[in-house]
């Protein structure tokens, strides 16, 4: 089959078929084009093992970020979207390479960036100290937004994504939220009453009539807040709060899942409050239960007796 039909036949399936994000459809587009201009491919038959073999040595000559060669986790993601390629012309009977032969590189195990009990408490205080402090009327409601924005993602869990699409008609009369998440799929997470209090407080300053939760910007040009907006406001209050260590949204979501596994949370369900596709995923927060393990060893593993 001519590879560009192919290619489009794959990106309007993977879009409409399978409900993938455009952002996701664009990126399967840049890799699998940056792979078909390496191979000079014209026809999907012409995709071999040996072709591919190439090409990922190819990739790991790459140059990354640095002086350091193309890490191996951004080179997956190119085997990733020839993978799922394959997969779709097997599905409609067309010849030609098996997906299964492809296998990841294996990469280096996760670090999480995790803040003490004390980091974080310090950190969740920090919009309303900055809030005794200011007397202009806006920045106090900006630091009520900040408030309810930590709140919500400590009790939550959730995407820092997921938090900018959130809407100003949250029912905050309920403990719950329906959230969609990555792979368009909904998942229920759940409000603390400070989350409530907070995002309530927040709303009763709010004057616009925008239907976004939260907004960012000038006070007479607001719009709706993005990632890179909460990225920056917590990088802020950490330095404010002392915190020394890299501090980011995702940092609190690690926070929310520790601190469900530390208090006898089972690994199962803190996947699915995370909307953790595998378990695998999951599993890079385990280590806080070594402490546990130190004590159950010490308890019940000993040659005196």
């Amino acid at each position: 089959m001519e590879i560009e039909t192919a290619k489009r036949q794959f990106l309007e399936h993977t879009e409409i078929e399978r409900g993938r994000a455009v952002k996701t459809i664009e990126n399967y587009d840049r890799y699998l084009t940056r792979f078909f201009r390496w191979g000079e491919f014209k026809d999907t038959d012409q995709i071999t093992e040996e072709k591919v073999r190439e090409f990922r040595l190819w990739l790991n000559r790459q140059p990354g970020s640095g002086r350091d060669s193309m890490k191996r986790k951004t080179q997956n993601y190119y085997l990733i979207a020839l993978r799922a390629f394959l997969k779709f012309l097997r599905k409609r009977g067309i010849e030609g390479m098996s997906p299964e032969r492809i296998e990841l590189a294996k990469v280096p195990e996760r670090s999480l960036d995790i803040l003490t009990h004390t980091e974080l408490e310090r950190l969740m205080s920090a919009p309303m100290e900055a809030y005794a402090k200011e007397e202009d009327e806006f920045k106090r409601l900006l630091c009520l937004r900040d408030r309810a924005i930590f709140e919500l993602l400590f009790s939550t869990g959730l995407r820092v994504s997921e938090l900018c699409a959130l809407n100003s008609d949250i029912d905050l009369s309920r403990d719950e939220l329906s959230v969609r998440g990555k792979g368009d799929k909904v998942r229920v997470v759940f409000l603390s009453p400070a989350a409530k209090d907070a995002v309530r407080a927040y709303l009763k300053g709010r004057k616009d009539m925008d239907e976004a939760l939260f907004m960012h910007g000038r006070e007479n040009k607001l719009h709706r807040i993005i990632p890179r907006d909460i990225q920056l406001l917590i990088k802020r209050y950490a330095a404010h709060a002392g915190i020394t260590s890299k501090v980011t949204p995702h940092t609190i979501r690690h926070a929310f899942a520790t601190d469900l596994l530390s208090n006898g949370a089972d690994i199962r369900s803190v996947q699915v409050l995370l909307g953790h596709a595998s378990i695998n995923t999951t599993q890079i927060y385990t280590h806080v239960t070594d402490a546990h393990l130190r004590e159950v060893h010490k308890r019940f593993h000993s040659r005196q007796k």
